[in-house]
């Protein structure tokens, strides 16, 4: 054999595993195109008057990929959205309550498929409407099983809405969520009220994390609120969230904008409704909505999961146990499950919806297979993408949610075209 050939014979074999290797790692997600793609989209929502203010935030594999912000936070006073910018993150406070709820698991307070009863006592013997008679009185019949801790980590305890319905005016009348109620009297409310089907039976989106809230509150001996300052806001550093907005900040604190169904209109909600929540002391620390964050400080809360319950050296939960909230608890028996098929072939683990299958049609949301992800009643949204090492986050203050289809548009942006292999 000549020279030659043995010395690239030699060349190929260092360099062959190294190819493979490059073959085997998942190519980048946030490159020139998305990035652009990102940027265009982001400008036709705000040009098109679909909502009035943007801003995303995206790491990937340890890195800030992209961020942008466009439009207003407040267009009356002329601020743009940006960095600073504190939003209303409704139900991605959801998310933060059951991580304080798990840190509490590790601690062996309580077991998953405990009944709730065993901790709060007020859960005993609870009743089912199943119609009103011809008196209009209500006809109810005992629970199958008792509500069990899975059942309120994963909307299946059964808890009525407020609906229009004879069981939706019992709970009206409760008045559960009265904001100068103790969390303990929220819980005794609305452990008075019938449930609306047998625990374990469907899944309903409802009053569930504000049982957790109430159940953290018990189990930790301390402030609901006061523990995730001290679990969760402190250790990662989410020093611009929580549930009242100090008048330091509120230069900061985004318009809410009300998007008329019919015509497209944005109009300012106005303060005086929009800010209530969050600009007085009230007694009520809800654990289903309520806290106010900027978008890096909710980025510190997704990487942490990404990172499997740590960040920078910091430990807020056991790498197993976010697996176990990651994790989809919603057996095939659970069929009736509300609107949760809204958000594309999910399933639903301790707090979050959990992608179990590629989108099937291009109407779905974009997605990789294992991403757990929630959103909030402003249209705002956070995803983590486990195999891409992916987190995002999209803020806007759009009321009624998301009739834009703007978090398709998002995740269509991030991942390219819809693909039914699942990318």
């Amino acid at each position: 054999m000549s020279v030659l050939p043995a010395l690239f014979l030699i060349a190929a074999a260092f360099t062959l595993p190294k190819s493979i290797n490059n073959l085997n790692e998942p190519p980048q997600v946030i490159n020139a195109e998305s990035k652009s793609r990102i940027d265009k989209m982001m400008r036709t929502y705000i040009d098109s008057g679909k909502t009035m203010g943007l801003s995303a935030l995206i790491l990937e594999k340890g890195k800030e990929v992209y961020f942008n912000a466009a439009g207003y936070a407040d267009k009356e006073a002329n601020i743009p959205m940006n960095r600073n910018t504190i939003v209303r993150i409704f139900s991605m406070t959801k998310p933060i309550v059951g991580v304080a709820l798990m840190s509490l698991y590790e601690k062996g307070k309580f077991k998953l498929d405990d009944p709730l009863s065993k901790y709060a006592p007020e859960f005993s013997d609870m009743k089912v409407f199943i119609g009103t008679d011809a008196n209009g009185n209500a006809i109810l019949e005992p629970a199958k099983r008792p509500i069990t801790i899975r059942d309120i980590t994963r909307h299946t305890a059964g808890f009525a809405g407020a609906g229009n319905s004879p069981l939706g005016a019992m709970v009206r009348k409760a008045d559960i969520f009265n904001r100068n109620n103790t969390l303990a009297e929220m819980a005794k409310r609305l452990a008075s009220l019938p449930l609306a089907f047998h625990p374990g039976d469907q899944w309903a989106y409802g009053p569930s994390v504000d049982v957790q809230a109430y159940l953290v509150e018990k189990l930790s001996g301390k402030p609901f609120d006061q523990y995730l300052q001290e679990v969760i806001f402190n250790p990662l550093k989410m020093e611009h969230t929580g549930y009242y907005v100090p008048e330091s900040e509120r230069k900061n604190f985004a318009a809410v904008y009300n998007r008329d169904r019919a015509t497209g209109i944005l109009t300012r909600q106005p303060d005086s409704s929009a800010s209530l929540l969050n600009t007085k002391h009230w007694t009520l620390k809800q654990g289903g909505l309520g806290l106010t964050s900027t978008i890096d400080d909710y980025m510190k809360f997704a990487q942490m999961l990404l990172h499997q319950g740590q960040l920078n050296g910091v430990r807020i939960l056991k790498p197993e146990t976010v697996k176990l909230m990651t994790t989809n608890h919603l057996s095939d028996t659970i069929s009736k499950r509300m609107w949760l098929p809204d958000r594309g072939q999910v399933g639903f683990g301790i707090d979050f919806a959990v992608r179990l299958a590629p989108p099937k049609t291009e109407a779905e949301n974009n997605g990789i297979v294992g991403e757990f992800f929630w959103d909030g009643a402003l249209s705002t949204l956070f995803w983590v993408d486990p195999q891409n090492e992916l987190t995002a986050v999209l803020f806007t203050q759009l009321n009624p949610y998301d009739q834009v289809k703007l978090h398709n548009s998002f995740r269509d942006a991030v991942y390219g075209e819809y693909h039914p292999t699942g990318h």
